[in-house]
């Protein structure tokens, strides 16, 4: 583990390591099994990029059947939100009647997350949740609650573990905070 990295124009230290994240995914994978365990064949759709590493990591530790798939959306340039969601990339899978459980990088303002819940409703889900690896309670403006949140943390810039600084330190496997 680093101590400090550099990305582009920006340094910073560490905050989270690998086994703090890999003990929260453990967490809520075992709250998520438990409300989950009689449904039938839930969907986990993980929006990309940033949720890739925490979909990974989680759907391991899930002890029913279950089906995945990602759609792509985008909502920051830099290290700050634009308050305009891109969908990039739409989903293939039939949801209707569907149990399905949205898997995201980080909850902030909840604009990813409220088009996310927009767009999936219109396919009739039977139900949706929320999972995310990293809630920002102060940050979120929705009136709706996120069912699962792995970690909660303050309005700091982080990096790793899947989310990134214009597409660098998504590979890190701990995750760091911007210090400059």
């Amino acid at each position: 583990m680093k101590e400090e990295i550099q990305l582009l124009d920006k340094k910073f230290k560490i905050m989270i390591p690998a086994e703090k994240i890999d003990e929260a995914v453990s967490k809520v994978a075992a709250q998520i099994n438990r409300d989950y365990a009689d449904k039938e064949n839930p969907v986990f759709i993980g929006i990309l990029n940033g949720s890739f590493m925490f979909m990974s990591d989680l759907l391991k530790k899930i002890e029913f059947n279950c089906e995945l798939s990602f759609v792509k959306m985008s909502s920051y340039s830099g290290t700050s939100t634009t308050g305009q969601v891109k969908e990039l990339i739409g989903l293939n899978n039939s949801l209707e009647g569907r149990h399905v459980i949205i898997v995201e990088d980080i909850v902030d303002t909840g604009v990813s997350i409220k088009h996310s819940l927009e767009q999936l409703s219109k396919h009739n889900p039977a139900s949706l949740a929320v999972c995310t690896l990293f809630f920002k309670p102060e940050a979120y403006r929705m009136e709706r609650p996120i069912e699962y949140a792995a970690m909660n943390i303050g309005n700091e810039f982080i990096v790793g573990y899947g989310l990134d600084y214009n597409q660098m330190g998504r590979n890190m496997k701990d995750i760091y905070v911007v210090t400059e």
